[in-house]
């Protein structure tokens, strides 16, 4: 058995992001749509088997993972998966991305159980813009949520931002200045088109990285860096901050040729692009060889040829992949 993950363009995946839930508390406009059906319990992998393929991927070179969902602190029991999946060896870096709205109660168990990074979706400073963006969202609770895992030992926490043409793009600024403040990391993000939404124009909404960069610039010049979290923003700094900006531009900067990622789908589909859908499914695998990690391991190593080159994102619009983002893993 192979020991490292290598595709056919010579790519070694040394990251995944496990989705442990299509479920969410918020319904974000650029994420779903707002009656969602979500999956029933049978079709959703088990703790037991998230965990297993935790380990099956570390077992096999994998240096980081990114718990992701929908949101994965409504998951049951995600407290005592993230202990099992911090205590595995040869993880350097263990992740999560949140809403934010569940830390309050979650931070200080996350840490406690070895998660050392997380992301905090947060697209706007304005309650009401807040509200409308995520349908159903909480501002102060996301806010409060921040507070609790800096307090909780935390020590890297990064903001993510989609910005929306006509939206929240008057928020750009703000949302650096807040970063800065709370001595956060921020990245804006570039709306990728993953399911049909009906709240927005994609087409009409698209914010390239490049018109964001301007904004900032406005007040603050970025300073290019090499610096990496294995994920694919492109990090700058500010000569009067430790704040980075980060940039994933998937339209307009695409990354593909140093992409060193893999997601499992919280229905056990191995996805080997975001933009694709070339996958495996590993919950029949799980499933047929209960337990059975070398199995579960060599149908990994035989997905990685069908990992493509690129993907073809287009910024017209045009849906590209009929999944919703949940459905996917953020």
């Amino acid at each position: 058995m192979m020991t490292a993950l290598i595709d056919s363009f010579d790519r070694r995946v040394r990251y995944v992001r496990i989705s442990v839930t299509d479920r969410c508390d918020f319904r974000c406009v650029y994420c779903m749509s707002e009656d969602m059906t979500f999956l029933p319990r049978a079709q959703v992998l088990t703790l037991e088997e998230l965990g297993l393929v935790a380990r099956a991927f570390t077992e096999l070179g994998v240096e980081k993972i990114r718990l992701t969902g929908g949101e994965p602190l409504v998951r049951r029991g995600i407290d005592s998966l993230v202990e099992e999946v911090g205590a595995l060896p040869g993880l350097k870096d263990f992740a999560m991305t949140t809403n934010g709205a569940g830390l309050g109660k979650y931070a200080k168990a996350l840490h406690a159980g070895g998660l050392r990074r997380l992301n905090i979706s947060l697209d706007s400073l304005d309650a009401d813009k807040f509200r409308r963006l995520t349908r159903t969202g909480n501002l102060s609770k996301v806010i409060e949520g921040i507070h609790a895992a800096r307090e909780a030992g935390f020590e890297r926490i990064k903001l993510n931002a989609v910005i929306l043409k006509n939206r929240n793009d008057d928020e750009v600024l703000d949302l650096v200045e807040f970063s800065r403040h709370e001595g956060l990391d921020i990245s804006f993000i570039e709306e990728m088109p993953l399911g049909d939404v009906s709240d927005h124009d994609r087409a009409e909404t698209y914010c390239s990285s490049d018109e964001v960069k301007a904004l900032i610039e406005h007040r603050h010049a970025l300073l290019p860096t090499a610096e990496s979290t294995l994920g694919p923003s492109r990090y700058y700094r500010m000569h009067d901050s430790d704040t980075r900006v980060g940039f994933i531009s998937p339209h307009s900067h695409n990354f593909c040729d140093t992409c060193n990622r893999v997601r499992v789908t919280v229905e056990g589909r191995l996805l080997l692009c975001l933009g694709n859908e070339h996958s495996v499914d590993l919950r029949a695998v799980l499933r047929r060889y209960p337990g059975d990690i070398e199995a579960l391991k060599s149908a990994i190593v035989d997905a990685m040829p069908l990992k493509p080159e690129r993907h073809h994102f287009t910024t017209d619009g045009d849906v590209q992949v009929v999944r919703f983002m949940n459905m996917t893993g953020g």
